[in-house]
């Protein structure tokens, strides 16, 4: 199983790979990778290395391997069901954003509690009440939930997430959630990484 950090600058390296594919290169050095991602080359290589990728050396990585080796590594074979549970203005722009991104992940499900949202579809997905989520969760084999309800049903809703089967969450509250070990969590606090963003502002500013 390869490291947290690894698996995430992976996943940069794809996002850019395939943008650069769209511009018609075909091949990319390194160094140019890193410089795109504030990294060094020496991480780059050690990275793509650790994949079981190598180079030719005259030209760089060739794009659209380098995009399928990764794909090989982090996509799962069939793909992977998910499900946004939340459909505020939040998990509307979360669905909208990642409908589409990847074929291997597919957001097939939202769940809310507001009656004036159950049974449309949203953001091209359909909504269901989320007393529901154990039973579509195992209809449609989902086990990846996106959380963007409000903080102070996330602990309930957690549980409701885990008790339905569900063995990865990605958790935009800003609540600190806890999780069975068989369930990987990842947890994005927006008010936090702008904090953090302000920090460094002010701190230049001094």
């Amino acid at each position: 199983m390869l490291p947290e950090r690894t698996v995430e600058r992976l996943s940069e390296y794809r996002r850019t790979l395939l943008q650069s594919l769209e511009e018609g290169k075909t091949h990319i050095f390194s160094h140019e990778l890193a410089a795109l991602h504030h990294n060094t080359a020496v991480q780059v290589r050690r990275d793509i290395m650790f994949i079981g990728y190598t180079s030719m050396q005259r030209k760089g990585y060739d794009v659209r391997d380098l995009i399928d080796v990764i794909g090989e590594i982090l996509d799962s074979e069939k793909g992977l069901n998910v499900a946004v549970v939340g459909i505020g203005n939040l998990g509307r722009a979360v669905t909208t954003y990642f409908v589409g991104k990847r074929s291997k992940l597919n957001i097939i499900a939202t769940f809310d509690v507001d009656h004036t949202k159950i049974e449309r579809v949203i953001s091209g997905v359909k909504c269901y009440s989320l007393s529901r989520l154990k039973e579509i969760v195992e209809s449609y084999e989902i086990s990846v939930a996106i959380m963007t309800v409000p903080a102070t049903s996330a602990s309930e809703v957690t549980s409701q997430i885990v008790d339905a089967g569900i063995k990865g969450i990605m958790n935009f509250t800003t609540v600190p959630l806890i999780v069975p070990d068989d369930c990987y969590l990842e947890e994005y606090d927006m008010i936090t990484s702008l904090e953090k963003v302000a920090y460094f502002v002010k701190s230049g500013q001094s």
